[in-house]
């Protein structure tokens, strides 16, 4: 699959993930490494890159070779990098992302991909899961594939983001407003197809994911609750034990992903650069 040089692949399991070599982070891509990275991606969803030694600067400008970089309404960015957003999780600050997510969903376009780097991390613990979308349709029962692939579902910066939450304390009551007027509801279908790929895959998650238009409130409650365990079975997730330098490059378009919470009071320091996405939709297959 890859063309480039010195360019190499190491799948971590057969459903997601794998480990690249070959390439330094700092040093500005061909468009031939640029494709051969973007076919991996398709194929592993997840990339992991290692002793890597970047910049706010040069994980933006790496980032921006695969599409526009959004800037988080909430949480604070690089002073060098403002699209870089700075996640420093520690006993004074801890971490409010240990719930599986897909990033950004509150958004009418939600994010293509993210790339996230380890800056300093704890003697222990730490790690992040991700699991695939794709695989967790696919294990559905065909009546129920066919029934979620007629629904939608509505995602909500608020119940994400509650006024009186760790991020919005944070960000301070005119910054969080102001990110709560410009992000009202918006609906995005239940199974999204891959606009590269053209698989089907589920598309809620527990943390944006308010709930599914047309069903009754506990139906939706009840169905979202299915879904939310559903994707967390080992066979379709891999985790990563994070080193210093290392990044992950995800699809966030077909993943969802899970930091785990076990290191404080100790001091947890990643920054992420966020690529723009498209509007999902679902098409049937032909």
């Amino acid at each position: 699959m890859a063309r480039s040089n010195n360019l190499a692949i190491r799948p971590l399991n057969p459903t997601i993930g794998a480990v690249v070599s070959g390439v330094d982070v700092r040093e500005a891509p061909s468009p031939t490494l640029v494709d051969d990275l973007r076919a991996a991606l398709l194929t592993h969803q997840v990339l992991f890159f290692e002793d890597q030694d970047l910049t706010p600067t040069q994980q933006r400008d790496f980032a921006a070779r695969f599409g526009e970089l959004h800037t988080h309404p909430l949480y604070p960015g690089d002073d060098s990098a403002p699209e870089i957003m700075v996640l420093d999780n520690h006993a004074d600050n801890p971490s409010d992302n240990d719930m599986w997510h897909t990033d950004v969903t509150f958004l009418e376009q939600p994010a293509m991909g993210a790339m996230l780097y380890a800056r300093m991390l704890p003697p222990f613990g730490g790690d992040t899961l991700w699991s695939n979308m794709t695989a967790a349709y696919r294990a559905l029962s065909a009546p129920m594939q066919q029934f979620l692939a007629g629904l939608s579902a509505v995602h909500d910066f608020v119940h994400a983001f509650p006024a009186d939450g760790l991020a919005g304390s944070a960000a301070g009551r005119e910054r969080y407003e102001k990110a709560r007027a410009e992000h009202p509801p918006v609906i995005h279908p239940v199974v999204r197809t891959h606009p590269e790929t053209g698989e089907p895959g589920l598309f809620v998650n527990s943390v944006f994911t308010a709930r599914i238009k047309g069903l009754r409130r506990e139906e939706s409650r009840v169905l979202l609750a299915f879904l939310n365990r559903h994707i967390q079975k080992p066979e379709f997730c891999v985790r990563w034990n994070w080193r210093p330098g290392a990044m992950a490059f995800w699809d966030n378009r077909c993943t969802q992903h899970y930091a785990v919470n076990d290191y404080l009071p100790h001091r947890r320091l990643m920054t992420r650069a966020t690529i723009e996405g498209e509007k999902p939709f679902y098409r049937a297959a032909a």
